[in-house]
């Protein structure tokens, strides 16, 4: 019997020691992108951080220098005390410029952050739109895409991370060369100090990825309880059924278990964290003795005393910090691979290497050629054996019930899906030949499940054909073919108004306005072929038959596809096709089918009762 894993388990996604340590390789493209975002920032970061790196061992010499001095003048008779204010003036003015340097390398991190997640965000999106629409139906895909999103916001602390790694790593190697030269032994108990605790931080880092990694798509789907859970548009819904309590009861299981997950592996890290950092700081004081000792017996003066013991203090505190963001940087990296593992999909349906263009005018129309197609990861086919021809300034309604592959059709024709077999031709040339941007630009589709833009009512017109964004005109006469001048007009900003509540100020419209305003797209371009996939279903029997007449009317010419449930609306087209489990059942006109008595005859009939 087959083991079904509960939802709120825990489940880690083990990563190799070999994964940890080749997820660094990451790091030169990784800065590569960041050079790539501002090499004059970046530059004067590296700068700063050098200087940076520096001063704290000279400000430790001269420390010395002051306290060695100081012993110096007590047992004289007349003391001076000029080198005394020369080497604190020389502490002084490293004091200012070391608080210089850290506020210009803040604000270097903070404008170079800025500029790398905003270009990477932009960079995402554009790739986005070269994917396959199937890749954005399958879950595992928004895995992908959640992970990638969230480094482009997150990944900037790694740079930053990084950069300070160096700039300690110097440090320490300057520290490292006082050290060496007074007393070497101190260099190997500094190691026994912090060995311990950067092995058990490299460990539980491994193990938090693991679990964040593991927990992806549980962590989306709290991310949309939340949403639904506090919606305008679930709002209705949530208040009529009484939702309330059920998604917040899945809500907090999902979001217990998470954190009980979560707690044990914290928990664990910090008792850990707590025993080995104990041995580090038993480290330290034992060469604090050391040194002490040696001072006592007059091997070394109290000045190098000083200098010793806090060269000492600062190199564990570093090389601890090291340990501890080695770590980190390691963590960040495994992460950073999901944003390149994201930029390195590549889509299936790929431009033509012809460039062929789209005829300025399409003399024969577009031909299915035994064309069968089946979802990825489906064994069911959703259109199976097709063939027709859609002739050039034809109007074709599609018909069938829910599930009969009308929409999925349309999709082939517009290539946002490639058929799993057959071909379809366009003027007698395979489809796939044509330029993708030539064939978009030609192909006009509004779907059922259009997207209600929180924009402007002219941009959410615009959207039709962006490219004409600014040309008003074209816009407000979209508006009157598609009668959303009347929606649009009775706005208090017209068509400067913003569509929706989601911005302050944004007027909400209801289903049918909506319907007018995303029907107004179709009449932004010049497509030669234009469709409509049952956008007008929020629309009463007598605003969608006044819509599809002017769209009769206003389509003349060119070559039209038809999609509704009503079939008074259907019988305007020149000739329907009746889809059924995807393969075509009938094909004629409105009067060849009813003569015929079919499948379609009887559902017209069926529905023509309704209004008697």
């Amino acid at each position: 019997m087959a083991i079904i894993r509960n939802p709120f388990e825990p489940r880690e996604d083990k990563v190799s020691v070999k994964e940890r340590l080749g997820a660094f390789q990451n790091l030169p493209r990784f800065f590569k992108m960041i050079w790539d975002t501002s090499p004059v920032m970046t530059l004067g970061n590296i700068l700063l951080r050098l200087a940076k790196a520096a001063i704290p061992v000279i400000m430790l010499w001269v420390g010395k220098l002051i306290i060695d001095e100081i012993i110096l003048q007590i047992d004289q008779a007349t003391p001076s005390f000029r080198l005394i204010w020369l080497y604190l003036g020389m502490e002084l003015g490293l004091a200012l410029l070391s608080d210089i340097i850290n506020r210009g390398i803040t604000l270097l991190d903070s404008l170079l952050g800025d500029l790398f997640s905003n270009q990477t965000s932009v960079k995402l999106i554009k790739h986005a739109a070269t994917l396959d629409l199937y890749q954005f139906e399958d879950s595992r895909f928004y895995d992908k895409l959640e992970r990638a999103r969230r480094q482009t916001t997150s990944r900037t602390v790694l740079m930053s991370q990084t950069l300070t790694q160096a700039q300690d790593i110097i440090t320490i190697l300057f520290f490292s060369i006082g050290l060496i030269a007074f007393k070497p032994l101190l260099i190997l108990i500094l190691f026994v100090a912090i060995i311990p605790s950067f092995l058990g931080e490299s460990a539980f880092s491994e193990r938090s990825y693991s679990l964040t990694r593991g927990w992806t798509p549980q962590r989306r789907e709290l991310d949309y309880l939340r949403y639904i859970g506090a919606s305008d548009e679930t709002a209705k819904e949530i208040k009529i059924f009484g939702l309330q309590d059920f998604i917040a009861q899945r809500f907090k299981e999902l979001a217990d278990a998470y954190y009980k997950a979560n707690k044990k592996l914290a928990s664990s890290r910090a008792f850990w964290g707590v025993l080995l950092s104990a041995i580090g700081t038993l480290a330290y004081y034992g060469a604090y003795v050391y040194i002490i000792y040696d001072t006592v017996q007059g091997e070394i003066s109290v000045g190098k005393l000083t200098f010793l013991a806090g060269s000492f203090l600062q190199m564990r505190n570093m090389l601890q910090n090291i340990m501890n963001r080695f770590t980190q940087i390691g963590e960040s990296a495994l992460y950073l691979q999901d944003l390149f593992d994201f930029f390195a999909l590549r889509p299936q349906i790929k431009p033509s290497a012809h460039k062929r263009k789209v005829p300025d005018h399409i003399e024969e129309g577009f031909t299915f050629e035994n064309v069968s197609f089946k979802y990825h990861g489906s064994e069911n086919w959703s259109i199976r054996n097709l063939s027709f021809h859609l002739k050039a300034g034809e109007k074709l309604a599609l018909v069938g019930e829910n599930g009969a592959g009308k929409t999925t059709l349309v999709k082939l024709l517009a290539r946002l899906y490639e058929p799993t077999e057959g071909r379809i031709l366009l003027d007698g040339v395979d489809l796939r030949e044509y330029d993708l941007a030539s064939l978009r630009k030609n192909v006009s589709i509004i779907f059922q499940d259009y997207v209600k833009f929180q924009m402007k009512a002219d941009e959410n017109i615009a959207i039709g054909s962006i490219a004409h964004l600014n040309e008003q005109e074209r816009i407000e006469k979209s508006a009157v073919k598609s009668l959303a001048d009347t929606v649009i007009n009775k706005l208090p900003g017209r068509y400067g108004q913003v569509l929706g509540k989601r911005f302050q100020g944004g007027v909400e419209l209801s289903g049918g306005e909506w319907q007018k305003v995303a029907l107004a797209r179709a009449y932004m371009g010049n497509a030669q072929l234009m469709i409509l996939d049952e956008p007008t279903s929020a629309l009463d029997a007598r605003a969608e038959n006044e819509v599809f007449v002017r769209f009769s009317e206003l389509m003349q010419g060119r070559t039209a596809v038809l999609i509704s449930h009503r079939f008074s609306t259907v019988r305007m087209a020149d000739r329907i096709l009746f889809l059924e489990n995807g393969r075509l059942l009938e094909l004629g006109s409105h009067e060849a089918l009813m003569q015929k008595d079919g499948k379609y005859a009887a559902l017209f009939k069926l529905q023509a009762k309704g209004y008697v």
